[in-house]
């Protein structure tokens, strides 16, 4: 029964997965430019004064839709109206391609400042 019941719990989520819908990474940076979000968060997503950090970012697809329609904040909210949900994917899809940030000692002028 308990082998049944984890089987249960498992499968479903990894059908979900699969057919979770992917993003389109060139429609999302396009998206990214026209509703100007690289206004506050950058054009490489590296953050700036007014928005976080959203290169490799660890919030999940769910997270970021649901903070981009009910954001905290000074953060405007951008409804189903403004972007739908296969919007927001792709957004999250060419968030996702971007690169992390280099630490700092991996940057050979910072290592030059004494």
């Amino acid at each position: 029964m308990k082998r049944f019941l984890l089987l249960f719990l498992i499968v479903p989520a990894v059908a979900l997965a699969q057919t979770a819908p992917s993003g389109n990474t060139d429609s999302g940076k396009r998206l990214f430019m026209k509703h100007n979000c690289y206004y506050c968060h950058g054009t490489a997503g590296q953050g700036g004064r007014d928005g976080a950090r959203l290169a490799a970012t660890a919030l999940t697809l769910q997270g970021l839709t649901r903070y981009v329609r009910q954001p905290t904040g000074g953060m405007p909210a951008f409804t189903e109206k403004i972007l739908t949900d296969q919007e927001l994917t792709d957004i999250y899809a060419y968030l996702k391609s971007l690169p992390a940030a280099k630490a700092p000692k991996d940057i050979p002028l910072l290592n030059q400042i004494k």
